[in-house]
């Protein structure tokens, strides 16, 4: 869909705008676009409370009943309370590994749909066509697929081994691509647009207030003769009744702050080594690699850095005994990779007399591995120009490694920069950046509406609110379609606001009769 910088006749407003196209856009889409939940006739859930209040009006889809009502009594492992009630209908006791079937069926329901439109930088799938290819996803198979399609399925017609019932990254991104076609939602996606702006706009002519969105679309436009295509960047501004947030935290990586990590040998991302790894640059023969970080992205490059034979120094703030560290919350059945990194950074630690060295074979116990050694509750303090980086304990020891490569893996923050100061008076700690472990943004745990926004109709979802895994954001699109659709019974019923938009702008889709051409305002 191209957005076009052009005046609009009347001021038309999109009724939904969504920035970001990966997997909480596009579940978003879906429940926009009449794809309705119901409860099955016949069908029955596990657990007999919700069961019973599921039963008591069934003819009311999901999205019209009461959520705060649904949520009572249910536990979970998200704290958001939607989110557990739609994993719980999607999955029933999936935590339990039960297979029971979901009590929800779909109806598509075009007259329910909300027009919007859905911005993207990339392809629809989002950060997901950038992470690693040859990793298996922390999550089973079932729990990242969206409603509608199941990914088993569609799995199975890519390959006919699964293994651990996991998928790689590039499986993952390629299902998601192909859920917006099967489901027929393209004609909702803008791809290649980078939102640069997002303001409050005030109501002109007695319009209320609506919210303005800019920013600029790649384009490939062809050079004058027999040039090759250009890509080629055309703003765009658009008016919207609502916006929503689903931009995701991949965009920034988290940073150190400390003395020389501006030098090139210091990377901040898992393809940096990749990319190092095809060049030739590491084998057996270099000087260690120092991962720097005890989340899955950091053990991913352990094991691709211990796969070359290539020593590793891993440094991390943590112990290896703290229940918050993720490798303590994984079935060792599910995930034995990261088992494996875990008893790395458990048998092979830094022993504080003498100096370090990942090829030492003394003291060790018969199951360690040669070439890796782990520095538990170690910070970095400085990198220096010579590859020298110095490394403290709690204690205050320091320890001084001499590497090829360090690689920074300490997570990522989501990019703002659209938003006045980066969005921090929306977190939930306003002086703070927003991150999505420590500081999200903070919304209304039943509608996700951001609490602290500048007017209503601002809406945030995914790893935005702290929801890091695909089988919980879901919740989320489910909280704001069901909220949209709320506005829009009370409007009908009253002055007919959102509902009165959404038929204009159907209406003038109908009339231009080129419903993937979207007119703008200019700003």
């Amino acid at each position: 869909m191209n957005l076009e910088d052009e005046q609009s006749v009347g001021g038309e407003v999109v009724p939904v705008v969504i920035i970001g196209n990966g997997p909480s856009g596009i579940c978003l889409s879906y429940l926009l676009s009449g794809y309705t939940p119901y409860l099955s006739p016949g069908a029955s859930h596990p657990n007999p409370l919700l069961q019973s209040k599921l039963s008591e009006q069934p003819h009311l889809s999901l999205l019209e009943q009461d959520l705060e009502y649904l949520c009572e009594g249910l536990e979970g492992r998200s704290s958001n309370p939607v989110a557990v009630l739609f994993d719980s209908l999607l999955l029933p006791n999936s935590d339990l590994g039960s297979d029971h079937t979901s009590p929800l069926e779909w109806r598509f329901e075009p007259e329910r749909a909300v027009p919007h439109l859905v911005l993207g930088k990339g392809l629809p799938g989002g950060a997901w066509h950038a992470m690693e290819g040859s990793m298996l996803t922390l999550s089973l198979a079932n729990w990242m697929e969206l409603p509608g399609l199941k990914l088993k399925d569609w799995m199975r017609d890519k390959r006919r081994n699964l293994r651990n019932d996991r998928a790689t990254p590039a499986e993952i991104a390629s299902y998601y691509q192909h859920y917006v076609t099967q489901m027929s939602l393209e004609q909702n996606f803008a791809c290649g647009a980078t939102v640069t702006s997002v303001s409050r706009q005030p109501g002109q002519e007695g319009s209320p207030p609506c919210w303005r969105v800019s920013g600029l679309q790649r384009r490939e436009c062809e050079e004058l003769g027999d040039g090759p295509s250009v890509p080629q960047e055309a703003p765009f501004s658009l008016l919207a009744h609502s916006v929503v947030l689903a931009t995701g935290t991949h965009d920034i990586p988290a940073r150190l702050g400390v003395e020389g990590e501006a030098l090139p040998f210091v990377c901040h991302s898992f393809w940096e080594l990749e990319a190092a790894i095809s060049r030739g640059e590491l084998d057996q023969s270099s000087d260690p690699v120092l991962v720097v970080g005890a989340g899955l992205t950091a053990a991913d490059a352990v094991l691709a850095t211990h796969h070359l034979n290539t020593p590793v120094y891993h440094a991390f703030r943590r112990s290896v005994t703290d229940p918050g560290l993720i490798f303590n919350q994984l079935p060792k059945l599910l995930y034995p990779e990261y088992h494996k990194v875990h008893q790395m950074m458990t048998q092979q630690q830094h022993q504080p007399s003498g100096p370090p060295s990942p090829h030492a074979q003394t003291l060790q116990p018969p199951s360690s591995y040669p070439g890796y050694l782990s520095f538990p509750r170690h910070r970095v303090v400085a990198f220096r120009p010579d590859r020298k980086c110095i490394l403290e304990s709690d204690s205050g020891e320091r320890t001084v490694v001499q590497v090829s490569k360090a690689l920074v893996l300490i997570g990522a923050h989501p990019n703002l920069s659209f938003l006045r100061e980066n969005g921090r008076a929306l977190a939930v700690y306003p002086d703070e950046p927003v991150t999505c472990r420590r500081n999200p943004i903070e919304v209304d745990p039943f509608t996700n509406q951001v609490a602290a926004a500048e007017g209503p109709g601002l809406y945030a979802i995914g790893p935005l609110v702290g929801e890091n895994f695909v089988r919980f954001l879901k919740g989320g699109a489910l909280a704001i379609a069901s909220d949209l659709a709320k506005r829009r019974s009370h409007g009908r019923r009253g002055d007919g606001g959102l509902d009165a938009l959404m038929d204009r702008w159907v209406d003038r889709q109908a009339d231009t009769q080129t419903p993937v051409e979207i007119r703008v305002l200019d700003s």
